[in-house]
């Protein structure tokens, strides 16, 4: 009886450490995954910003809509790696909550 317990006990650890690599391993697919699309969002961002100004060039474009199509660039610049890097962090407080969900297991 008392080799069964042993041997039931030994299972589940071995199931929750498994368990956590798993979740370990597809935090590592979800961040590839993250980053790629990260770097997708920031070459179409680049290259938007690219025909927006290659169009503006050789057009009688006042400069004071050249000033605040330069500014609303800036600002999308701004706001994509804010966004990029709060998704960032997110999946890191996920990690860091697993974790600890596991340590007290």
């Amino acid at each position: 009886m008392r080799r069964l317990l042993l041997v039931v006990m030994a299972g589940l650890a071995l199931i929750c450490a498994s368990g956590f690599q798993a979740g370990a391993q597809d935090f590592k697919f979800e961040k590839q995954g993250m980053k790629a699309r990260h770097k997708a969002e920031q070459k179409a961002l680049k290259m938007k910003h690219k025909f927006a100004s290659d169009s503006l060039k050789g057009q009688g474009v006042p400069e004071a809509q050249r000033l605040q199509l330069k500014h609303q660039m800036e600002r999308e610049r701004r706001e994509l790696r804010e966004r990029q890097k709060d998704e960032l962090q997110d999946l890191k407080d996920r990690q860091g909550v697993l974790r600890e969900s596991q340590k007290q297991l």
